[in-house]
């Protein structure tokens, strides 16, 4: 990978992710895919699409859009954070985002705490509010033969109007290839429900 940057957006450019939802007993609840173009420059920023299509716990297609995420190159480390959690109904969001360390998630020779504040036009982004602060620590990394994985813990709040709405807390698993391209991740909730994000070439 030619730095950090590249290494971050190309965790989905080109790729299918497919995340699955699980309750605190491990039963499938639901899915969507994404299907990630290949990223391109365009106008000085970095642009890709991302047809999205969900399932019921039956698997069955329920809705299928597309969206297009643009970010400027230094800030396209948010992208990975940004996709599967946005409202299919807006047309345009604007995600503004301060970091501390972010461009280093994946340094595996220096796994840092990350530190990052996200801020978007209100609604747009259902699932978190207008302003959210999200901390990954605790970050261990096990490595067996050519594949890497990291254990950490991730604290998400939400804010809106200046009040906070929303705490989540995860502990998550990430599975790396020999490449330093995710394969694998499980978020696991505290009450005990969980998701998986798996990455397809």
């Amino acid at each position: 990978m030619n730095g950090q940057t590249e290494m971050l957006i190309g965790q989905i450019s080109g790729r299918v992710v497919i995340r699955e939802n699980y309750d605190e007993k491990g039963a499938f609840l639901n899915k969507q895919t994404f299907k990630a173009g290949e990223t391109i420059k365009k106008n000085g920023y970095y642009e890709i699409k991302v047809v999205t299509e969900l399932f019921d716990k039956d698997k069955k297609p329920t809705d299928k859009y597309t969206t297009t995420y643009r970010c400027k190159p230094d800030e396209a480390s948010i992208m990975v954070m940004a996709f599967s959690f946005s409202n299919p109904k807006s047309k345009e969001t604007e995600i503004n985002t301060t970091s501390k360390n972010f461009k280093e998630l994946y340094d595996l020779e220096n796994l840092k705490d990350i530190e990052l504040e996200m801020s978007f036009d209100s609604g747009l982004l259902n699932f978190f509010g207008s302003k959210s602060t999200i901390k990954i620590f605790d970050r261990k990394l096990k490595s067996s033969g050519n594949n890497m994985n990291i254990q950490s813990k991730i604290n998400v709040k939400a804010y809106a109007l200046g009040i906070r709405i929303k705490q989540l807390n995860y502990t998550v698993n990430e599975k790396l290839n020999g490449s330093g391209l995710l394969t694998f991740q499980k978020f696991s909730e505290e009450y005990g429900g969980y998701f998986t994000m798996t990455y397809k070439e």
